[in-house]
């Protein structure tokens, strides 16, 4: 099922997982998947690779694993930095052959040796799949990229990427709501109508989090600090306030009538049934 669609008919709900590396198999990477399609999810995207360097065969993969399953809706990450047209068709041709019809355009991370070819900016990878009459999603940064001199300046290539033809935005993580919702109003304003959707990452522990802001440009709120702080060295109380942050985050979010919730799970299974939960329990989800 195309995602716009879903989105046209009620606050979705979904995760992320990334694929095999290191350790982790292609079997493994399945049985995750298999075990967050229990918590029904509108869909589950599949990440390029770690740091957009490209492993699309797994990608292609388990996106595959999950459409062809039936149970839920499979989004396939795909960047495009060094990437020619011929390498995008080759992977989109992969894709659709099995069914996938969703894809989030990226422009993948700078590299040493990775120069721009065909597409510059993940704006022109979202013209050029509109033209295949795929469903396409796009990224939002609500405390703006890293690389952006502004948030402003950042909103106005948010505008780039709807005129190209964008049909949703999935949001980097942020750890205070109150900045998404900034930035949302900031967007209406830009007159930026297509749906955004909050992604939320549990942290589960200091270096975790330390890492992961210092990578995405997300603050770290007092409320997050003072948790960890409580939580002391133990990794176990550490995972456990992560959790239940992020849930609290949750709710409030869907409270707030967002267009939808997807949760970067890590391919943590518990960490999914966790999320659907206690959104479950508030009654913003059916069991």
């Amino acid at each position: 099922m195309r995602i716009d669609s879903i989105l046209r008919s009620k606050q979705s709900f979904s995760f992320e997982i990334f694929p095999p590396r290191g350790d982790l198999s292609v079997e493994q990477a399945r049985s995750i998947a298999n075990e967050m399609e229990k918590c029904r999810p509108d869909w589950i995207s599949v990440t390029f690779s770690a740091g957009g360097s490209g492993n699309s065969q797994n990608t292609v993969e388990i996106a595959r694993d999950i459409q062809e399953a039936g149970k839920t809706t499979a989004l396939a990450h795909l960047t495009c930095l060094g990437s020619t047209k011929a390498d995008v068709d080759s992977i989109v041709d992969r894709l659709e052959s099995h069914g996938v019809e969703n894809i989030l355009a990226l422009r993948g991370d700078r590299a040493p040796g990775r120069e721009a070819s065909d597409f510059h900016h993940a704006s022109d990878l979202i013209a050029y799949l509109r033209q295949r009459g795929l469903c396409v999603g796009g990224a939002c940064y609500p405390e703006g990229h890293v690389e952006c001199e502004s948030l402003k300046t950042d909103i106005e290539n948010l505008k780039l990427k709807q005129d190209a033809g964008v049909d949703f935005l999935v949001t980097q993580l942020f750890f205070r709501n109150e900045d998404f919702y900034r930035f949302r109003e900031k967007c209406t304003r830009a007159r930026i109508k297509v749906p955004i959707i909050c992604g939320i990452m549990p942290f589960t522990s200091v270096n975790q989090i330390q890492r992961m802001a210092f990578n995405c440009g997300a603050s770290i709120p007092a409320a997050v600090v003072k948790r960890l702080v409580r939580a002391g060295d133990s990794p176990e109380a550490q995972r456990v306030a992560g959790v239940e942050y992020a849930c609290e985050q949750l709710e409030d979010l869907a409270r707030n009538g967002v267009d939808g919730i997807h949760v970067y799970s890590m391919n943590k299974p518990e960490i999914a049934r966790a999320a659907h939960e206690c959104l479950v329990a508030a009654g913003y989800l059916e069991a």
